[in-house]
């Protein structure tokens, strides 16, 4: 997955974390571990733009609800009733799973309170991480724990940022992530723009993913989602936003003009029923279209094989197959991953001199042979369960289905009590 998509036979050398050979070794190079890839495909960490590890521990606990309802009726009373202990819980379980399955970046929307302890849980993990507090100052109808005046808001999101930005060996970075308008006044969104700008930091929210929510916003400003966002100052290539399914096509040209990233979550869109985005138009207008699967709450897995065959199959439905490639999910789920991210000069490659994030897929399994395409096989036909090896910044996380740093048992056992707790509080 370098720019012009090479498909390559040979080696992967790893030094020091970052990518020291491809092809051919190094001169001198010695190997202290080598990976056995013979007859598998050695790509880029996936890298998901949406997610909510806080919300790993709902999953089953809010299905078959539009977003709204969603929200009100599950989602808010269970991110009120975590505490630290639940949502470390909920971010090692998910870290499991996205590591065991091929993802190696995330940006993830955490809740309105201890957002401290999701990035004391993904240290250990080995996964790399851009984390964002919940930002709400408008309460509506959620409880009154997910609710915190701005200037608050701003400045413990700051304090996150000051603590971890950077943290663990720069694996761990910190976002800005006012959850949606409905949910955020205009002096919220406001600071929020301003701290972003004065410290380059990624703003991760969410617009335009149903239409219920396009009306109240239309209604409240008189302005479509994302221009309205545009109008406070968020528009810029620093902003990051989720779904987009409703977009007008004057806000699909201001996203590709203005370098907004579409984070485009077709599980997620089609199980809570908000549509199909036009990720086709998007792409043709040039904007940056990466993929995530949101959270378990809502898709139910973390699945990118899953998203990848879904992105390119809604296109086909819509527009014909061959609308969005199998290639094209893969850059989605790499290239522009790791630009969304603000991380494309060090991971979503293999090319000597980025960061080592990889992964090993097998080409084995009966449901993927014969394998004629490494694209088509990784998007159509390929499963998380077919990853022999995940490597993040030179360490191996994951291989052959087990974790390196925590046992699995362990952890399922964690995330079984941490659930019970959690449902108990929320009085479910």
């Amino acid at each position: 997955m370098n720019d012009r998509c090479d498909v390559l036979t040979g080696d992967v050398w790893i030094a020091d974390g970052r990518i020291a050979g491809v092809g051919a070794p190094p001169p001198g190079a010695r190997a202290d571990r080598e990976i056995d890839a013979t007859g598998a495909l050695v790509l880029p960490g996936f890298v998901q733009t949406h997610v909510h590890l806080c919300q790993t521990l709902f999953r089953g606990l809010a299905d078959d609800l539009p977003l709204l309802d969603w929200l009100r009726r599950r989602v808010w009373p269970l991110e009120a009733a975590h505490d630290a202990r639940t949502l470390a819980a909920a971010a090692r379980l998910a870290a499991a799973e996205l590591l065991l399955g091929g993802t190696t970046a995330v940006l993830t929307m955490e809740t309105v309170h201890d957002t401290e302890a999701v990035f004391e849980a993904l240290a250990p993990t080995g996964l790399r991480a851009v984390v964002g507090k919940c930002l709400m100052d408008v309460r509506g109808d959620a409880p009154e724990r997910l609710a915190q005046p701005a200037r608050a808001a701003i400045d413990d999101s700051l304090a996150l940022h000051a603590r971890w930005h950077g943290a663990a060996g720069g694996r761990l970075r910190a976002a800005l992530a006012p959850r949606f308008a409905i949910s955020c006044s205009p002096e919220l969104l406001e600071a929020t723009a301003a701290a972003s700008a004065a410290h380059g930091l990624v703003v991760h929210t969410h617009a335009s993913e149903q239409q219920a929510e396009v009306a109240i916003v239309r209604a409240r400003t008189g302005l479509d989602n994302v221009a309205y966002l545009a109008s406070l100052g968020l528009a810029s290539n620093r902003l990051a936003v989720a779904h987009c399914v409703w977009v007008t096509e004057a806000e699909r040209r201001l996203i590709a003009e203005r370098g907004v990233h579409v984070l485009h979550c077709p599980g997620s869109n089609l199980k809570l029923g908000s549509g199909i985005a036009p990720v086709a138009e998007l792409r043709a207008l040039g904007a940056s279209v990466s993929i995530g699967a949101d959270g378990a709450a809502c898709n139910n897995a973390l699945d990118m094989f899953q998203e990848m065959r879904l992105a390119a199959t809604l296109q086909a439905a819509r527009l014909g197959p061959g609308a969005l490639t199998a290639r094209d999910a893969v850059w989605m789920a790499t290239r522009e991953g790791a630009r969304a991210l603000g991380l494309d000069d060090e991971i979503g490659a293999i090319e000597v001199g980025r960061r080592a994030d990889l992964i090993v897929v097998g080409t084995s399994s009966p449901h993927q042979v014969p394998a004629a395409d490494p694209y088509a096989l990784l998007v159509y036909s390929s499963r998380p369960s077919d990853v022999l090896a995940t490597v993040v910044d030179g360490f191996i996380v994951a291989e052959r289905g087990a974790l390196t740093w925590e046992a699995l048992p362990a952890l399922v056992a964690e995330a079984r009590t941490a659930t019970r707790q959690l449902v108990s509080r929320a009085g479910m």
